[in-house]
């Protein structure tokens, strides 16, 4: 099928970037939020918590179809843009046939 975007492609991360903000109620940091940026933690720029990341899973879920339960798969996801993108198109690729 034409026109498919990968999660991990520059346009595909723009869209999960915007799921992200959407998801948190949050703005783009100044300078915009790097692929390698932490979401969670002292260093992350979002300032985001515990209800955050449960809003983050259940968008993720809606837009992607990707269920994201509380894990440490899902901890280790949720590190940064890049690393969700990843996770999505790995659980993106199970579900595709060859």
């Amino acid at each position: 099928m034409a026109g498919i975007v990968t999660i991990t492609s520059p346009e595909g991360l723009v869209e999960l970037k915007r799921v992200i903000l959407e998801a948190v109620d949050h703005t783009e940091p100044p300078g915009g939020l790097r692929e390698d940026e932490p979401l969670f933690g002292p260093e992350s720029r979002l300032d985001l918590d515990s209800l955050d990341a449960l809003q983050l899973s259940m968008a993720v879920q809606t837009r992607y179809g990707v269920r994201m339960p509380d894990s440490k798969q899902t901890r280790l996801a949720l590190q940064s843009l890049m690393h969700l993108a990843r996770h999505l198109q790995d659980a993106a690729g199970h579900n595709a046939s060859p």
